[in-house]
């Protein structure tokens, strides 16, 4: 039997799966580390944990495979994207990792957004302006912390850090580099404009190759942890969500892939660049001619999880001996479609797609004597559905109609979250029964890498079984009445977010 490996480089933790040859999961593992928030916007991370659970994730799972029978034909590597860590003339860290949930860029980006530079720089690289992404941060750090500006050497994301501790090689595979607002996604290289206005040159970031580039040679102290031979190939891959389209099968671009973990986004795979005149949805290089178009979401399973926390009655869920999520879709399921007239806005981490703008809030939105808190709870999950059902619209009238969706993520494990999506939508979702879809999409790169497959169309084989949900005519004919009032209510109250984030920030001193 031989064997591959994808890693998962996410915001909270770092896991490694062992497939066979046919990608078959064999066994898996997993490495968390902390998110550091000591001020306000601050999201940053240690490197050298995440370097650590790299590495022991690597080592874990390869220890289960059995190398004197078979071979390990190569290492695949996903990653969240949008990270920047300053790095001084040895490459060495001289920061925490600045993850894109950082929002102390907010004020550079705004600045940017009023000027020419801005609208012509979301043209030609594809990444709206928002603190998200690596321009507007190194756009934050020079005007901010100019001394340490002035001391890096060099400026990389987390991936191509971990290939440099590895391989002592400085690259980026295009699809990270094209997430940064750096790159013109038309060349594949990094934009001189965008250069310029940061204040870096070429020489200070890594260079760019293919997502199916191979690195070959592990340094000595790194094949030492990882306890695998040191020719193995390591297959540069992907951004996280590009690779989770390519590990459901959506690569075509009458198929929506949609991911609601923690955060939540809305992607499709075209053949050509898109670029949104409204400026609300991002596109981003994968490899071979293929980009992806789409919204990230910064507000998902965190506002759910927060409801729960808040909403679900702690003696409930000790005299009915259940935990609470399945106590709250109990309730869910009992209140109908439209939760008796009740919105929820559910900016409770400012947000992304489809406003871009960091300082948006949550809001209830009908509120009335007759609400209960199951009310509530529903609200609060068709408030981050609908949320969601405003970039897939956007997706929709860019690149056409889909003919379906395919949906991950930890909301998964709800059945009613999983009708109320396609009810919302009204298109029928498709639910993978494995939500590794990352680690799938990097070990399908590092398939067409060695050869085994064409391109980058996963076979059917691959992705396993699915379960699909139909539209409920009766639930849809109310979501179609609520759902243009939810983008109406937000649109109302987007003057007053940034009224209300700064009374907030005072308050909290």
């Amino acid at each position: 039997m031989n064997y591959l490996i994808g890693v998962d480089i996410g915001t909270s933790s770092t896991k490694a799966v062992l497939y066979d040859q046919d990608a078959h999961v064999l066994n898996q593992a997993n490495h968390g580390y902390e998110l550091h928030r000591n001020a306000a916007g601050m999201a940053e991370q240690e490197p050298e944990e995440i370097i650590n659970a790299a590495e022991q994730a690597i080592h874990d799972v390869a220890a289960k495979a059995d190398l004197t029978q078979g071979k390990l034909l190569a290492v695949a590597v996903s990653s969240a994207n949008q990270s920047l860590l300053l790095l001084d003339k040895d490459k060495k860290p001289l920061s925490r990792l600045i993850t894109w949930a950082d929002s102390r860029a907010q004020r550079a980006a705004d600045n940017l957004k009023m000027m020419t530079e801005g609208q012509q720089l979301y043209l030609k690289t594809g990444t709206p302006v928002h603190p998200m992404s690596t321009l507007t941060k190194l756009l934050w750090l020079k005007s901010d912390e100019p001394e340490l500006f002035k001391k890096s050497a060099y400026f990389a994301d987390i991936k191509a850090y971990l290939f440099y501790r590895l391989f002592h090689e400085f690259k980026v595979d295009l699809s990270i580099a094209s997430c940064t607002g750096l790159m013109n996604i038309k060349t594949g290289q990094w934009d001189s404009q965008a250069l310029d206005l940061a204040g870096i040159t070429t020489d200070q970031l890594p260079e760019i190759v293919s997502g199916t580039t191979q690195a070959i040679g592990l340094i000595p102290t790194a094949q030492k942890k990882l306890d695998i031979p040191a020719n193995t190939p390591f297959v540069y891959g992907a951004y996280d969500g590009a690779l989770s389209n390519i590990g459901v099968g959506a690569t075509k671009q009458n198929t929506v892939a949609i991911t609601i973990g923690t955060s939540a986004a809305v992607r499709v795979v075209t053949d050509h660049p898109v670029i949104d005149p409204e400026r609300r949805l991002f596109c981003y290089a994968i490899d071979d001619g293929l980009w992806v178009v789409g919204g990230p979401l910064n507000n998902g399973g965190d506002v759910y999880q927060w409801a729960v926390e808040h909403l679900v009655d702690s003696s409930a869920v000790k005299n009915e001996n259940v935990d609470p999520y399945t106590l709250a879709n109990h309730v869910i399921e009992g209140v109908p479609a439209g939760s008796h007239g009740l919105l929820f806005h559910p900016f409770l981490d400012g947000e992304r797609a489809p406003l871009w703008n960091a300082q948006a809030r949550g809001s209830f939105f009908g509120l009335s004597q007759i609400h209960t808190r199951a009310d509530m709870l529903r609200a609060v999950m068709e408030g981050i559905s609908m949320n969601i059902a405003t970039v897939f619209q956007a997706v929709r009238a860019l690149v056409g109609e889909p003919a379906s969706v395919t949906a991950t993520g930890g909301f998964a494990r709800s059945q009613v979250w999983r009708q109320m999506l396609a009810d919302i939508l009204n298109c029928p979702v498709n639910i993978p029964d494995s939500f590794e879809s990352g680690c799938l999409g990097a070990v399908v790169m590092a398939m067409k890498s060695l050869g085994m497959i064409n391109n980058l169309d996963t076979p059917q084989n691959f992705i396993g079984n699915f379960s699909s949900y139909q539209p409920s005519a009766k639930a849809v004919k109310v979501y179609q009445r609520y759902t243009p009032l939810f983008q109406q209510v937000e649109e109302m109250l987007a003057p007053a977010y940034s009224e209300i984030a700064k009374l907030q920030e005072r308050q909290n001193k």
